[in-house]
């Protein structure tokens, strides 16, 4: 079966959806757009641009006929500042985050742009068993501290507390693919949905390593087979403030 279907009474043979079709599936014959052939990647850019609505897509039947914001409705110069003024939070209040909240964190990584509209990553939201993998956690760091391990040399002076991955925040949420960048980008628009909502969020590189090496904590994360953790969003309700925008060396930009 077809992945896009073409309302043919809708349809007005504008095009649109032909000039911008990412794979070349699609084309006009006697006034009408289209599908060409089965390999589709299912993008929704002929979804998106259509201006009567013609274009629907069978592997989502219940997609919503929601209107674009562009994003030049939001003022760029404090949309910069902003983004310059978020700050890594080491210190949690002892509040939790809505469900409400945690779905739309989800919501800006899931529309994150992929390679081939792949979508090829995976959410682990921690909220209950946050404590017994935290303890696994600094258990194993504990045990690092003293043996030969990958993370020897930059934890061996540090203080391993009870709290030493999570701050005590209350919401954790592991980005796992089978690859590395959709996980990233996927990450980067949740941070920034996260900071919106008044949260403050943590990176935790080394969680992602210990899920790597403890087999134990890799279970406890429950992954879809042949997925790996690849970020690691600790979050919460700051219990700091920062007051002013901190310094940066130059951008190293090459114009030929």
């Amino acid at each position: 079966m077809k992945p896009v279907i073409i309302d043919k009474e809708k349809c007005i043979g504008c095009g649109k959806c032909v000039k911008d079709c990412v794979s070349e599936k699609l084309g006009i014959i006697d006034g009408k757009a289209v599908f060409k052939y089965e390999r589709c990647i299912q993008c929704g850019h002929c979804f998106a641009i259509c201006p009567t609505g013609a274009v629907s897509m069978r592997d989502y039947p219940d997609a919503e006929n929601e209107a674009v914001v562009d994003m030049t409705e939001f003022d760029a110069d404090k949309l910069l500042t902003a983004m310059k003024s978020r700050r890594t939070i080491r210190q949690f209040k002892d509040k939790e985050v809505s469900a409400e909240d945690i779905a739309k964190i989800i919501e800006a990584g899931r529309y994150c742009p992929t390679g081939t509209n792949a979508q090829d990553f995976a959410f682990t939201v921690i909220t209950d068993a946050l404590p017994d993998i935290e303890k696994e956690c600094v258990k194993f760091f504990r045990w690092g501290q003293k043996a030969a391990t990958p993370f020897s040399k930059y934890i061996k002076n540090s203080t391993i507390d009870d709290n030493f991955f999570f701050k005590k925040a209350p919401l954790v949420i592991v980005v796992s693919s089978k690859g590395h960048t959709s996980a990233c980008l996927a990450s980067s628009y949740m941070e920034l949905m996260a900071e919106s909502l008044g949260l403050g969020v943590l990176y935790r590189g080394f969680f992602v390593g210990v899920a790597k090496l403890n087999p134990k904590i890799g279970a406890m994360l429950k992954l879809e087979k042949g997925y790996k953790p690849v970020t690691t969003l600790v979050i919460g309700y700051p219990d700091v403030k920062y007051e002013r925008i901190p310094p940066r060396n130059k951008a190293k930009v090459n114009y030929i």
